[in-house]
């Protein structure tokens, strides 16, 4: 097979991005996570530091108060650090389960979760030195690193100028009460933090379409690729004619049951035999009740035989309505005249052998149209060539 059967430049099909997701490979942006983290970790953190902060200066006098009464009842130390482990586990857990929920909120939202055990699964061709070094080549990892070098660049950067403009700040710290330094301390951590949120929002924007892109890349399909997966998905189609096949003998070989049913049997003379019925009460046109091919058609002509079914020598006829004609269906529009034709022949013969009528001439020769008939388009294609 040549080279460029295998290239793979074709989008993935949906059925491959399935069983990409069924296997835990998904576009996922780690900034995006970690915007979702660093921000909303920060938004919560906000609106839960007045509390927070309350509860953390009541627990550090509780902590600190030493009197009497502990000196006579040692385990109120224990229940005092209890007590104050508690009170900070009421804190965090809080902060830790909103963060939780974003980042699952996020991963929903944007489409990068994936349920599944397989990249958890031991895989010795993770640890093949060949292919570690063949990944470090890859678009991803290559942008991968790219990224890490221009976030470590703005950060540093943002990071440098953020505290430049800020050292004769921050020495005057130590001359300024404490709760006005403390105010002022939480100032300038909210405009750092809003600095980093910034940088890292902006990589987001970037990273999430990137890894997008990246993915539907990894994900692309050769001709042969796609070729296969529609082959298993529909079936070999040999498998299928096969198939089939066997499904029509068997439904052959079945329907001779109904022979005895039928109002004639055209035969030709012994390769096919077609089992016809017609009820104008119950029937729109005449249909095709049992059918077969050399040995079956040899049972279907001897079942009828001892039935007293009549059975016509029709080739043509017989050849189109094997051929067109499905089992227990109506007979193609195409056939309605011939088959008329011998049906009208078989009830006159039945009515004068009752004594009901003048016996026929001689078998009528149905107008079968030649192209509804296999010799006839064999014939034909003989020629050309």
């Amino acid at each position: 097979m040549d080279s460029s059967a295998q290239d793979k430049t074709l989008p993935a099909t949906p059925q491959r991005l399935k069983k990409a997701r069924a296997d835990g490979q998904v576009s996922r942006s780690k900034d995006l996570s970690n915007l979702a983290v660093l921000g909303g970790g920060a938004v919560v953190l906000l609106a839960l530091a007045p509390t927070g902060f309350e509860k953390l200066r009541s627990a550090l006098q509780g902590q600190l108060r030493f009197d009497r009464q502990t000196l006579l009842k040692p385990e109120l130390s224990t229940e005092r650090l209890i007590d104050g482990f508690a009170q900070g586990l009421m804190l965090f857990l809080p902060l830790g389960l909103a963060v939780l929920a974003l980042v699952l909120l996020t991963a929903f939202a944007s489409g990068s979760w994936a349920i599944s055990t397989k990249p958890i699964m031991p895989d010795l061709s993770r640890i093949n030195p060949l292919k570690g070094i063949g990944r470090l080549f890859t678009k991803q990892q290559l942008f991968d690193t790219a990224k890490l070098a221009a976030i470590t660049a703005i950060v540093g950067v943002v990071g440098w100028q953020f505290v430049a403009s800020h050292v004769e700040d921050f020495a005057s710290l130590v001359m300024q009460p404490l709760e006005s330094g403390i105010g002022q301390l939480g100032q300038w951590l909210m405009v750092g933090v809003g600095l980093l949120l910034l940088v890292v929002g902006l990589v987001a924007a970037i990273d999430f379409p990137a890894q997008k892109f990246l993915h539907a890349q990894r994900m692309r399909m050769s001709h042969q690729e796609v070729k296969q997966e529609h082959k298993e998905a529909e079936g070999d189609p040999h498998v299928k004619s096969q198939r089939r096949a066997r499904q029509r003998e068997m439904a052959q070989r079945n329907s001779i049951n109904a022979v005895p049913k039928a109002d004639l049997v055209v035969m030709n003379p012994t390769h096919y035999a077609v089992a016809i019925r017609y009820d104008d009460a119950s029937m729109n046109a005449p249909r095709v009740i049992a059918k077969g091919a050399d040995l079956l058609a040899m049972k279907i002509r001897d079942v009828a035989k001892a039935h007293k079914v009549p059975v016509l020598q029709s080739p043509m006829l017989a050849r189109a309505l094997y051929a067109h004609a499905e089992i227990d269906q109506e007979i193609p529009s195409a056939l309605y005249t011939a088959v008329a034709q011998v049906l009208a022949y078989v009830y006159q013969l039945k009515a004068a052998l009752k004594g009901q009528g003048v016996m026929p001439a001689e078998q009528p020769v149905p107008v079968v149209p030649p192209e509804l008939d296999p010799h006839f388009k064999k014939a034909a294609k003989e020629a050309t060539e």
